[in-house]
Order: C-alpha cells, then sequence, then structure tokens
C-alpha cells in the first residue's frame, strides 16, 4: 500500500481516472451535446472545469494533511473535574495505552497499523489517500466526496446528453467512436457515482451521530452486550444533531483531548 505520504498506485488510479472523465466531458460530451462555440457550451466548460479544479485541489489536501497526531506529553487525568469522560480497554479496565507509541491513547484515538502510529479520532485507513481519516482531514475528506460526487452526477449528465445528441462521424459504415467513447465513460461514471454517493451519505450519517466507522461497529457490539444484559446503550459522544454538526466544524485538538461537558453520560466506557 506504501506509506504515508507517498504517490501510490491508487492515487495515481485517482488522477489518472478524474483526466479521463474530464477529458471525455469537455472534449466530447459538451461538443457533442452543445458545442464549444455557443455560450452554454462555454458555460458548461468553464463550471464543469472549476469543480474539477476543487475536486482535485481537495484531494490533494486530503492526501497530504496529516490526520491528527497524539501530543506526546499527553496523559489522562481521571481526576480532572473538566473531563468526566474516559476509555477503558475492554478486558481488564485499565486506561487504553499503546504498547506500540509508548503513551496513553485519547478519547477516539486508535492505532494504525498502516501508519505505524495512534491517530486522533481515527475514521479508516484509506488506500485511495494513502493516509488515515481522522481528526485533522475530515472535514476536507468530506469535502472531497461532496465535491466527486457532486462532479460524478454533473459528468453523468453530459455523458447521456453527449451520447443522445452525438451524429456518427459516417453513416454508411455506422462509425460511432463519440458515442461508442461517451457510452463506455458513462458506465464507468454511473458506476462512480453510486459508490461516491453510498460514501457521501454514509458520512453523513455518522456525522448526525457524531460517530466514526470505527465507532459504529463498535456500538454495534455494545448495543448487543447492553441489550443482552437488559440496559439501553447510548453512543456517548452523540450531543444532539446541531451540535454533532457543529463539533466536526469547530472541534479543536484541545476539545478533543478534554471531553467537554455537555457529555453527560457514564465516567468510564469500554473500547478496544
Amino acid at each position: 500500500a506504501g506509506r504515508p505520504g507517498y504517490v501510490t498506485l491508487p492515487i495515481i488510479s485517482v488522477l489518472a481516472a478524474i483526466g479521463y472523465v474530464y477529458y471525455t466531458a469537455v472534449f466530447l460530451a459538451i461538443p457533442a451535446w452543445l458545442g464549444l462555440a455557443t455560450a452554454a457550451g462555454v458555460a458548461n466548460v468553464a463550471a464543469y472545469t472549476t469543480l474539477a479544479l476543487a475536486c482535485v485541489a481537495a484531494y490533494g489536501l486530503v492526501v497530504t494533511r496529516d490526520p491528527g497526531r497524539v501530543p506526546p506529553a499527553f496523559v489522562p487525568d481521571v481526576e480532572d473535574a473538566e473531563t468526566p469522560l474516559h476509555e477503558i480497554k475492554r478486558k481488564g479496565g485499565d486506561l487504553r495505552y499503546c504498547q506500540k507509541c509508548s503513551h496513553y491513547k485519547p478519547p477516539r484515538a486508535h492505532h494504525c497499523r498502516v501508519c505505524k502510529r495512534c491517530i486522533l479520532k481515527m475514521d479508516h485507513h484509506c488506500i485511495w489517500i494513502n493516509n488515515c481519516v481522522g481528526h485533522e482531514n475530515y472535514k476536507i475528506f468530506l469535502v472531497f466526496v461532496l465535491y466527486a460526487a457532486t462532479a460524478s452526477f454533473y459528468s453523468l449528465a453530459l455523458m447521456i446528453g453527449g451520447a443522445l445528441h452525438s451524429v456518427p462521424k459516417d453513416e454508411q459504415s455506422g462509425i460511432d467512436s463519440p458515442r461508442k467513447s461517451l457510452v463506455i465513460c458513462g458506465v464507468f461514471v454511473c458506476v462512480m457515482t453510486l459508490a461516491l454517493s453510498i460514501l457521501l451519505v454514509w458520512h453523513v450519517y455518522l456525522i448526525l451521530h457524531n460517530k466514526t466507522t470505527i465507532e459504529y461497529h463498535e456500538g454495534v457490539r455494545a448495543m448487543w452486550l447492553a441489550e443482552k444484559a437488559g440496559n439501553l446503550y447510548h453512543h456517548p459522544y452523540d450531543l444532539g444533531v446541531y451540535h454533532n454538526i457543529v463539533s466536526v466544524r469547530t472541534l479543536s485538538i484541545t476539545s478533543l483531548l478534554h471531553i467537554p461537558q455537555t457529555l453527560k453520560h457514564s465516567s468510564m466506557f469500554t473500547m478496544q
């Protein structure tokens, strides 16, 4: 998969896919449908190019931005009234400590086997960016997915319009290279649109519940154990929809290391 910060084959594949779709949309679909000499054609080229550049810029940031490092001096203070919530190990009941990094794990932090270090508020490690998605780059990751999904829908509309309005180059021989290329690219874009839409909806769901992907899967098991014991499970970081959304936009490292007083649940809960 390559070490974090290095350009890998998946990253090259993503950039190549963006270039392929951009070329097909701008140089085949728009000319066939609207024409490059028309006002509508020029406007669509400008809008699509702007969206593509924003998508590439966001992708570059999510690839290169550090997902969040644990401060070397971090030590949980279980007696501090400002931090009423602490995570403990599922087995043993001790505070979470990373043997590989030789430090305590702050709330919501996890060790990534690929990055070989602990990541603050780790969501997952993504091979397509050769990086973890965590506290410091989650917002830009979400922006990239939003841009990419929007660009995919836009591309799909252009492919369909271009394929329907393209005229065969040679009516007698039936050769229709532009239309064939548009159909092939359209199928590819359709798959990407579906995948990106599912990813976007998934992360919107996580934001509304103030969860990470890791916490969602851990919560499924915690809910099962709670129901088995006759208890009711509640995600400890769920502050309500509005505050959950605001927390993604304003959460700082300080507030992440010192859980706010609004978390009015038990002072300890188990994590892996």
